[in-house]
Formats: structure tokens, C-alpha cells, sequence
């Protein structure tokens, strides 16, 4: 029997991403045009903030996976359905890059859209994409998927865990950990400098920590 595609949890990921990069590259921009008012940290707690909030808003949904390297981490952890892999991360793509063509209708070419740029070499940024992304997907399947972590406290862990990387690594990778926040920028304002990095290291990085925590958990009390 064919399995119709779940709408509802397709547009709860849609809108849910839409909002992350809105807020993620439009604080880059703010703070560019207000010439670095809103910091570096500013940027770190606004983009955590606002994970934490779609996450209350809308993981009973979806799930709030807002990220393809999440996405595809939960699915190797036998946490989500593959079938519904495609539709998942092209509604995040989607999202992101609505949310990237709105801030370029409204504040123009700036801060190239707030595009994720290594600070570092590419070797090394990948190291941090990798490293950041496994930590990342570490938290969020541990409070997400463990019946013996406290639930109701998931979106606070990963908002925070979001909001303390970006602060550490924003500036050496630029602390994507998700493809959808990072290729959405770059189509739309056409920065394509190492945006490889944010495609292949995220998923790498997830795909790693779901493997460690499904070991880790294995025959666990």
C-alpha cells in the first residue's frame, strides 16, 4: 500500500527552518548594517534562542529537525523512517532558501547574506565542522531519543549547545552544523567560497555521533 508523504511534519520542517536561517544569517546581517552592535556573541545567543524556541513550538510536529545532518543522523540511528529522508531535508533546503531570498528582498546584498565563511583553512574548518556537528548530534539524540533524559529540557540543551559553538568556532569554521543554514545564504547571494565544507563535514559529524551513541547506549541500564 503507498504511503502518502506526511504534510503536516513536512511544513512544521519547512517554516521551522525558514525561521532558523531568517534569524541565524539575518543577525549577521543586523549586525553588519549597525555596525557591530548586536557581537559575535549576540549572533550565538540569537541563533541558539531561536533553535530552542522552534524546537518548544514545533518538535511535537516534526520533530524540529530544522537540519539535514540531523535528518540523516537520525535516520542511521534507526530513529526516523529513510523514506522520508528526501522529503525532510528538500522542505529544510526549501525553507532556508525562502528565508534567505525574504532578508535579500528586504535589507539587499549584505554581509553576503550572512553566509557561513571558514576563518581558517579548509582542512581544518572541515575538523570543525566534523567535531562540531558530532557534539551537536550527540546532545540532540541523547534528549531526544533517551527515555532516561529529561524531554522537556531537549530544546534548552540543544539551543544552548548551538549557542556555545558558534561562540567558540563561528569565527575559525563558521559553526554551521547544517547544510540547509549554510547552502541557503550561499545560493541566494551566490557565495560559494568552501561551501563544500558545510555539506560534507555536518552530515560526517552526525552520522559519527548517532553510531557512538547507539554503541554507548547498548546494553546500558
Amino acid at each position: 500500500m503507498h504511503k502518502t508523504l506526511p504534510i503536516k511534519p513536512l511544513a512544521a520542517e519547512f517554516v521551522g527552518t525558514f525561521l532558523l536561517v531568517l534569524v541565524a544569517t539575518g543577525v549577521i546581517m543586523a549586525d553588519e548594517l549597525a555596525g557591530g552592535q548586536v557581537s559575535h556573541l549576540g549572533i550565538g545567543i540569537a541563533t541558539g534562542l531561536a533553535v530552542s524556541v522552534i524546537i518548544f513550538a514545533l518538535g511535537h510536529v516534526s520533530g524540529a529537525h530544522i537540519n539535514p545532518a540531523v535528518t540523516i543522523g537520525f535516520a542511521l540511528g534507526g530513529h526516523f523512517p529513510w523514506r522520508t529522508v528526501p522529503a525532510y531535508v528538500a522542505t529544510q533546503l526549501a525553507g532556508g532558501i525562502l528565508a534567505s531570498a525574504v532578508l535579500l528582498a528586504l535589507l539587499g546584498s549584505v554581509a553576503n547574506q550572512g553566509a557561513n565563511l571558514p576563518g581558517v583553512g579548509t582542512s581544518q574548518a572541515l575538523g570543525f565542522e566534523v567535531m562540531l556537528t558530532f557534539l551537536l548530534m550527540l546532545v540532540i539524540v541523547a534528549v531526544a531519543t533517551d527515555s532516561k533524559a529529561r524531554g522537556n529540557l531537549a530544546a534548552i540543551a540543544i539551543g544552548s549547545t548551538i549557542a556555545l559553538e558558534i561562540i567558540f568556532a563561528g569565527p575559525l569554521s563558521g559553526a554551521s552544523m547544517n547544510p540547509a543554514r549554510s547552502l541557503s545564504p550561499a545560493l541566494v547571494g551566490w557565495t560559494w567560497t568552501a561551501q563544500w565544507i558545510y555539506v560534507v563535514g555536518p552530515p560526517i559529524g552526525a552520522a559519527l555521533a548517532a553510531f557512538f551513541y547507539g554503541w554507548i547506549r547498548d546494553g546500558a541500564d
